[in-house]
Formats: C-alpha cells, sequence, structure tokens
C-alpha cells in the first residue's frame, strides 16, 4: 500500500498522504494503523465498470468516506442499520461524487475526480467527447493545461468567474438572471445523476442524502429536493465528517465490530509480487 500511495498508483490525491502518515506514526509507536473508506473504495458491480471502450474502464473514485459516514448517520436516524438500507448519497465539494449505497456496499458512482458526472464549482463534469476532442486539438494543449482546465478552471469558476458560491448566491439575490441560470443548470445535472442513479437500486431508496459543504446552501438543497423527491425523501447533513469517520472506523475494528480487511494490490504487473 505505501508503494502505491507514493507512486499515486490508482490517482493524484491529497488523500493518498494520509496512509503513509499512520503507517509512519504507528511504525514508530508499535500499534496498528488502519485506512478507513479511502477515495478508491470499489464495491461496483461488474455491470457498471462497462464504459463503452474496453480500454477505459469505469472507476470508482468518490468521496467514500464521508458518504458512507452521512449513510451511517441517516440510518441510525432511521433506527436501522446502514447495511439494511438503500441510499443515495450526494457529496457535493469542489467535485461532486454520487453514489447507489446497497446494503453497505456502493455498488455504482460516477467518477468525480477523472471528471464524471455534475459540473461543480471549479470541475467540468461530463462533457460532449466530440466537441470536447476538437477543443483541445485547437487549443494545441498537452494533458497539464486540460487537466488545469477541466477540473480547476471549469464549472462555476469559468461560467461566473468565481468558484466561491457565496458570491454566486449574492449576485442570485441582487437579481443576476446568468447567475441564476448557470447555478440552476448545476443542481439540475445533480438531480440528473440522482435520477440516473436510482435506475441501480431499481427504484428501491429509502432515502436521499445530501452533504458536503455545498449542502449548506439551502437554496441549492432545496432545488434539489424538488426535483427528486419522487424518488424518496431528502436527509441533509452540511459539512464533511471525515475526522469522526477516521476515528469510528478504527474504533469498529479494535471493538471487534468489523473485521480489517487486507490490502489487495491489483496492479502487480507494474511492481511484481
Amino acid at each position: 500500500m505505501v508503494a502505491d500511495l507514493k507512486q499515486n498508483a490508482y490517482g493524484k490525491h491529497v488523500s493518498n498522504l494520509g496512509g503513509l502518515i499512520a503507517y509512519d506514526i504507528g511504525k514508530h509507536l508499535h500499534i496498528p494503523a488502519f485506512v478507513v473508506d479511502p477515495v478508491v473504495v470499489d464495491e461496483l458491480e461488474p455491470v457498471a465498470r462497462i464504459s463503452g471502450l474496453p480500454e477505459l474502464p469505469r472507476k470508482s473514485i468518490f468521496h467514500a468516506l464521508n458518504q458512507k459516514a452521512v449513510a451511517r448517520m441517516a440510518a441510525d436516524e432511521m433506527q436501522t442499520k446502514y447495511e439494511n438500507t438503500n441510499f443515495i448519497v450526494v457529496h457535493m465539494g469542489f467535485g461532486i461524487t454520487i453514489g447507489a449505497h446497497q446494503k453497505g456496499s456502493v455498488i455504482d458512482v460516477n467518477n468525480g475526480l477523472n471528471g464524471e458526472g455534475p459540473f461543480s464549482t471549479t470541475r467540468a463534469g461530463s462533457l460532449p467527447v466530440g466537441d470536447l476532442m476538437n477543443w483541445c486539438l485547437s487549443k494545441g494543449y498537452g494533458i497539464n493545461e486540460i487537466s488545469e482546465q477541466l477540473f480547476f478552471r471549469s464549472g462555476l469558476r469559468a461560467y461566473l468567474d468565481t468558484d466561491d458560491i457565496e458570491i454566486v448566491e449574492t449576485k442570485i439575490e441582487h437579481g443576476d438572471q446568468y447567475a441564476k441560470l448557470i447555478y440552476e443548470a448545476m443542481a439540475y445535472q445533480i438531480s440528473k445523476e440522482i435520477g440516473a442513479v436510482s435506475v441501480a437500486l431499481c427504484g428501491q431508496v429509502d432515502a436521499i442524502v445530501l452533504t458536503g459543504m455545498l449542502a449548506h446552501q439551502k437554496r441549492l438543497t432545496s432545488f434539489i429536493s424538488r426535483r427528486v423527491e419522487w424518488i424518496a425523501d431528502t436527509l441533509v447533513y452540511p459539512g464533511e465528517y471525515v475526522m469522526p469517520a477516521l476515528a469510528a472506523g478504527a474504533l469498529r475494528i479494535l471493538k471487534g465490530e468489523e473485521i480489517a480487511k487486507h490490502y489487495k494490490r491489483i496492479r502487480e504487473e507494474q511492481y511484481g509480487d
């Protein structure tokens, strides 16, 4: 795991540092270290991996830690267990991921890191492939320039010159109709993705759970709730619960409530046995 994290084997992300830091602390103190619900948790059903091009299978990369944390909170609120429920969980931050949680496993989810799904404050989300190809060729961009544009300079930032959601809200309150259109377009795309994910659960959805920093915005959550209320009731847990979720995950292992899984590398061809 340490080797894979150091070499960004499954993607370059700041969360890769977590496992390295935990391993280093645990090694020096001679205590166990655990990784809890990392971004590459992979519980996808086989059918969800098919993309349309064999060389590019769909990958499970999402806000697993916070998604599973709020799913457990929602289950507690409903006086049941996470493993007994079907939830659609929507994490809305700089990236937006929407997962189908079926009886404790995320069987389908958009890859928010690499651009699937709705656009966000800075990310472009899913785009028309042909137009994207022509755009890249016309700009003469390399991979770094393309990544910078699609992941950090798109979404609300590209349309409205800001990725500050409070500024966008203020524009709307002052009557800016264009800002209102773009803001609602983001909410519309999130709602569409919720509808798509409901198919993965065959429509058997106990609740739709909204979380992440954007879940603080009542205008946004209300717009989404109105669009998807025919699927299930909406529960809102604003912000992120990652630190308590890390502690809770380790405690479940130490208390014997769960059994720790062993890391299994699936890229042996790169590193040897």
